[in-house]
């Protein structure tokens, strides 16, 4: 896997800090503790983003200029569920997120997820707030090294069962044995390939 090049364009604590943006907008979103800046830094080579041992860190929103083939924008949303932030102020973020959705129609959302516990009841909100915008999601399911490899494909089937919503197949990764990487980038790469704007909203999501 060759990882892509990014450079943090700019960082939105606040509705008018959004930027306007000409690229693609990939938006990435999970759990405070799911992994997320791990994996923006193994997908772009190069420590972008902020790992903290301490989970929900991420109080803003984070644009990433990612030089591929297509070139896109990373969205960085802040994390939600385990945040060691006043009640207050994650109130605030979710403003933020809300304004930038009325401000933008991004062509795809990763939404993660931790491959040893499933879709929680945050992953759930979440989920119902993707599909209220009628926005094309990919579930990424995180930390699969922590499972055994001769165990997923069940685990994985278990999850499908319960269904969650998706609109391309699944991708199983870890960041720190670097599996899934490459389909993932592929995956994110051919979406914003072939979508424009109006293919995009046509998209229809499915359950798994």
């Amino acid at each position: 896997m060759n990882p892509w090049r990014g450079v943090l364009r700019t960082t939105a604590y606040e509705a008018p800090q959004i930027p306007s943006l000409a690229l693609p907008e990939i938006v990435i979103a999970g759990r405070s503790n799911v992994g997320k800046s791990s994996l923006i830094n193994a997908l772009l080579g190069a420590k972008v983003a902020h790992v903290s041992g301490t989970p929900g860190k991420t109080r803003s929103i984070n644009f990433f200029d990612v030089s591929a083939t297509p070139p896109f924008c990373l969205v960085d949303l802040p994390g939600y569920g385990f945040a060691a932030r006043s009640r207050k102020e994650r109130g605030s973020w979710g403003v933020v997120i809300e304004r930038y959705f009325e401000l933008r129609r991004a062509v795809l959302a990763v939404q993660l997820v931790d491959f040893r516990h499933g879709l929680l009841g945050n992953d759930r909100q979440l989920e119902s707030f993707f599909e209220a915008l009628n926005l094309p999601v990919c579930v990424v399911f995180t930390k699969v090294d922590k499972i055994a490899p001769t165990k997923r494909a069940a685990v994985l089937s278990g999850y499908r069962r319960e269904g969650f919503r998706t609109t391309l197949e699944p991708v199983l990764v870890s960041s720190l044995r670097r599996d899934g990487l490459e389909t993932l980038q592929e995956t994110i790469l051919g979406w914003v390939a072939r979508q424009t704007p109006s293919e995009a909203e046509e998209s229809a999501p499915r359950r798994c």
